[in-house]
């Protein structure tokens, strides 16, 4: 299974970043294989849509789950329409490395 984790930064150890659209990166993180791969969040920045622009990403990625800290009111509504399902987490200071343990427990 295919899952992406928002994150401050492109490594393991980076914190989890609790905004969605406007994370700064992606991890994309296959259970199966084991393997993690950064990828950085192009819309960041954007003047408006970046939630429904991240969604796109995801499923473009081929994640079936996102673990992030929120979620904006059409980024919901895309991703439950994707069926592509939400972890909310709201634990800021652990690393990536920390929820991908957690998620494999």
């Amino acid at each position: 299974m295919k899952f992406i984790i928002t994150s401050t930064g492109d490594n393991l150890q980076s914190k989890f970043d609790l905004r969605f659209g406007r994370a700064g990166w992606f991890c994309l993180y296959d259970s199966e294989a084991k393997t993690a791969e950064f990828i950085e969040n192009d819309n960041k920045d954007a003047k408006g849509g970046a939630g429904t622009k991240a969604v796109e990403k995801v499923a473009e990625l081929g994640a079936t789950k996102v673990i992030s800290g929120d979620f904006g009111p059409k980024a919901k509504t895309l991703l439950e329409r994707l069926k592509i399902q939400m972890v909310l987490f709201s634990e800021s200071k652990k690393s990536v490395q920390d929820i991908i343990d957690k998620v494999k427990n």
